[in-house]
């Protein structure tokens, strides 16, 4: 599997070809590993990039122009061996999927599709850069899934670290159902606070689902060693937060869309959240994690 690095005097990140997906970043000053090493036997992805999808669609599938289409969940970026590296700089990799015969079966749209990781200092900048190719408009959600290590130093519990959020807020997850669709129910997880305390079983219902939410960035925090990262995500409406329930990590992620909503008619440009994208136009969003 290809595997591509570039490092800076502080940091050393490593994205695999095959997804775009980013597999490593490592401290050099703590020689400490920040991103989930895809343990199989717990969850066998380390960062996958969602598109044109986010979570899972009713069956499988949607509907567009009268025509019925299967996508996998969180689309096709992700697994995906037909990205390959754009660009390569002392600071930057850029990677790209532009359409295909292949694609063209389950998304009838013509694009350009790239992800740019770029060292800056302490800070990993992950930014997407979605083209419209066709002579229609595209429609499409995005969205990042970095898996975060937890328990990174000795003595450690998942009960040691939290969720810190950049002010208070009242927050509600909206419930899934048992196919994973967005359910109309919600279970509040802050009451004008701005901390949550993850634990063994705060994912055991499947991902806290965070819609239009106000803070835009989110600290990672270790009752016993301080804060241990930041993610900034200021251009993405919804957050995501998940694990597999009792695993050293937390994935924080940044969505512009979100799964099918229970009862939805399954036609893609009434999907809520779907973003459209006009003939020959551009549309780029991105996020920061950085480490302390």
């Amino acid at each position: 599997m290809k595997k591509h690095t570039i490092e800076n005097e502080f940091l050393k990140i490593t994205v695999k070809e095959t997804g775009a997906e980013l597999c490593s970043i490592l401290n050099k000053e703590n020689h400490k590993e920040y991103i989930w090493q895809a343990n199989p036997e717990i969850w066998g992805s380390h960062a996958p990039n969602l598109f044109p999808v986010i979570g899972v669609l009713q069956n499988g599938k949607y509907h567009f122009e009268n025509k019925e289409y299967e996508m996998p969940k969180h689309g096709f970026i992700r697994h995906n061996e037909n990205i390959r590296l754009k660009e390569k700089s002392e600071n930057q990799l850029v990677f790209e999927l532009l359409y295909s015969d292949e694609t063209l079966k389950m998304y009838p749209f013509k694009f350009d599709f790239k992800i740019a990781f770029t060292l800056n200092k302490k800070s990993l900048e992950v930014n997407h850069h979605i083209i419209n190719l066709d002579e229609k408009p595209i429609y499409f959600s995005l969205g990042g899934h970095p898996a975060l290590n937890i328990q990174l130093f000795e003595n450690e519990k998942i009960e040691d670290y939290s969720l810190v959020f950049d002010q208070e807020m009242d927050l509600s997850t909206y419930l899934l159902n048992d196919q994973g669709l967005v359910t109309s129910r919600t279970k509040g997880i802050l009451d004008n606070e701005h901390q949550i305390r993850l634990t063994e079983d705060i994912f055991n219902k499947d991902a806290l689902i965070f819609k239009n939410i106000k803070s835009k960035k989110v600290d990672l925090v270790s009752a016993k060693c301080g804060k241990i990262l930041s993610v900034k995500y200021e251009d993405f409406k919804n957050l995501g937060i998940w694990a597999k329930p009792g695993a050293p990590y937390v994935c924080i992620e940044p969505w512009l869309g979100i799964a099918d909503i229970e009862g939805t008619d399954q036609n893609l440009t009434n999907k809520e959240g779907i973003i459209e994208l006009t003939t020959a136009d551009e549309f780029n969003a991105g996020y920061t994690i950085s480490i302390e």
